[in-house]
């Protein structure tokens, strides 16, 4: 990985998270000379997946179930199958035990989700048909920065009367049983906001639309796959890349046209404060990232003993209850208290990727969402919940490995305080992310840019953040890049059958 590294810069990366990487990418294939900096010996950031103190298991690090991955326009146009990534998914994307009764199981097929929904069947599709029908466009727009014109501003504005509104309102609003509002809670759980907050509601129609364009995959082998195959992209267009060389201050690095930078405000502001005015890093530094996550990686001696069986098809599962009970857990560790039910999300990787746990055995982890820097012990609380739902999984767990909010910050900078997702999606921070300017991704000097998930259209793996930066950066270079058609948001052939793809 250290092609061209005698040869003039047009632009530095710093960081090889899926921005970082995208941005790079960018920036070489519009012919620019490019390198990337990563301060550890393994690039992908949070994409890191490691083998388990118990021999045969992988661990992903951080997340393992990518649908906006899979979904990413910028992600589809390079073509990373031929570079070694292989998705695989399962018969549904989320399923969400309740305490009487079946769980609620949400499938790529409305028509089946809805049947589990009762007489709110109806209503669901009524809510989501509509964006479904124009979801390319749509989800284009939705993960473009706010400064874009729309491609399809109907959709968009169908979109944004639900979305500008909580999730508990709507839930409430819309739905009259509790099989549709838990659902609707849990995705809207993504938000890591209490569900009192505007804009949640949005959070569950974007995860809603893409389980119903695809079944939420995971990476074959780890979530290093996908950090690998874009690595390779990279270099496949003449790109460098420089590991283990961690950078603190920006004057460490060779003389280059720009500099785009994937980390936290926090970051930038350590990194290049003193190249940006005052009053442009204080706004950096007031920026709300707000609560953090513990997680808990497990690996088990078998599947985990669902009370419903259509539970194990599912590669997420939202543990939690009530509507009501996710929203009480979601307002405590926004205001500061860690939850004592807390909503999970539980992700079963070896259920669709057999890389991932030798034979006969599983793997997969939990993680709620805690005060930003908690510094308790979650785990008690999250096996607590598990086994409300899935009586008898204590007995199957091999071993444990626990990630605190601290251990994210000190594994990622970028995770301020634990908070993984690159900063709160409140309205106040809607248009300014990071803070308040036309071009989100630039800074007051022109040579700098911030290209993280602390930038439109926010947390996920996508490379969207890490794209536009690089359109950005581009202009700053010279080169007017028109908008590209990246090319709708669907699923690659192999997945694009409606059944579940197994990896084995």
């Amino acid at each position: 990985m250290f092609r061209g590294l005698l040869e003039p810069l047009d632009a530095i990366v710093v960081g090889s998270g899926p921005n970082g990487l995208s941005a790079a990418i960018a920036l070489a294939q519009w012919g620019f000379k490019v390198r990337l900096y990563e301060g550890k010996d393994h690039i992908g950031g949070g994409l890191h997946t490691l083998s388990s103190d118990d021999p045969g298991f992988l661990i992903d690090e951080c997340s393992a179930v990518h649908p906006m991955g899979i979904l990413s326009p910028f992600f589809q146009s390079l073509g990373l199958e031929e570079h070694g990534l292989t998705w695989c998914s399962g018969s549904s994307s989320v399923a969400h035990p309740l305490d009487d009764g079946p769980a609620v199981v949400l499938y790529r097929d409305i028509e089946r989700t809805a049947e589990r929904l009762g007489p709110d069947g109806v209503k669901w599709k009524a809510l989501f048909s509509p964006l479904l029908a124009r979801h390319k466009n749509l989800l284009l727009d939705l993960m473009a920065p706010f400064s874009a014109f729309p491609r399809d501003p109907i959709a968009l504005l169908r979109f944004g009367l639900t979305g500008i509104r909580s999730a508990h309102a709507v839930a409430r609003a819309r739905f009259e049983g509790e099989p549709a509002r838990a659902l609707f809670a849990g995705l809207a759980g993504h938000s890591i906001m209490p569900l009192e907050h505007r804009l949640t509601a949005s959070f569950a129609l974007i995860f809603g639309m893409t389980a119903h364009i695809v079944d939420w995959p995971c990476a074959r082998g780890g979530s290093r796959s996908i950090a690998q195959a874009l690595a390779s992209k990279f270099l496949s267009l003449g790109g460098a890349i420089i590991t283990g060389e961690r950078i603190t201050n920006v004057d460490q690095l060779p003389p280059s046209r720009v500099l785009l930078l994937d980390v936290a405000p926090m970051g930038l502001s350590r990194l290049a404060g003193h190249h940006l005015p005052p009053s442009y890093e204080r706004k950096l530094l007031a920026y709300n990232y707000g609560p953090g996550v513990f997680k808990v990686d497990y690996t088990l001696d078998g599947k985990i003993p669902w009370k419903d069986p259509d539970v194990h098809g599912a590669s997420t599962v939202h543990l939690g209850g009530t509507h009501e009970e996710i929203a009480a857990s979601e307002q405590d560790a926004w205001h500061g208290r860690a939850p004592e039910k807390p909503y999970l999300i539980v992700c079963q990787q070896s259920e669709l990727d057999d890389t991932r746990a030798p034979s006969g055995k599983h793997t997969g982890y939990a993680y709620c969402h805690v005060p930003n820097g908690f510094t308790g012990d979650a785990s008690g609380a999250i096996e607590a919940q598990i086994e409300r739902f899935a009586p008898g999984f204590r007995d199957l767990v091999r071993t444990r490995h626990t990630t605190s909010p601290k251990a994210f910050e000190n594994l990622n900078p970028n995770y301020v305080g634990g908070a993984v997702t690159g900063g709160a999606a409140i309205l106040s921070q809607l248009f300014t992310r990071p803070v308040g300017l036309l071009n989100p991704y630039a800074t007051p000097n022109p040579r700098i840019f911030l290209c993280s998930a602390s930038t439109p259209p926010g947390g996920g793996v996508h490379g969207m953040c890490g794209y536009y930066a690089a359109r950005s950066a581009a202009r700053r270079l010279g080169l007017s890049v028109p908008r590209m058609n990246l090319g709708g948001p669907t699923p690659p052939p192999s997945l694009d059958t409606g059944e579940a793809v197994r990896c084995e």
